[in-house]
C-alpha cells in the first residue's frame, strides 16, 4: 500500500494577476495549481532555513 501523506487545508489571497500567472504556468506544466504551490513552498522554507544556519 502506498503512503499518501496528509493533507491540511488552507485558504489565502494573493493579487489575480499572480494567481491568472500561476493558473498559467499549471497549464502550460500540465500540472495541478496545488503541486506547483507546494512546491513554491518547499523552495520558500529551503531558503530561510538555508539563511538561518549561515
Amino acid at each position: 500500500m502506498t503512503d499518501i501523506p496528509k493533507k491540511s487545508y488552507i485558504n489565502t489571497t494573493i493579487t489575480t494577476d499572480l494567481l491568472k500567472s500561476l493558473k498559467i504556468l499549471a497549464a502550460e506544466k500540465s500540472v495541478r495549481l496545488n503541486q506547483l504551490l507546494e512546491e513554491a513552498i518547499k523552495d520558500l522554507l529551503k531558503k530561510y532555513k538555508k539563511e538561518t544556519e549561515e
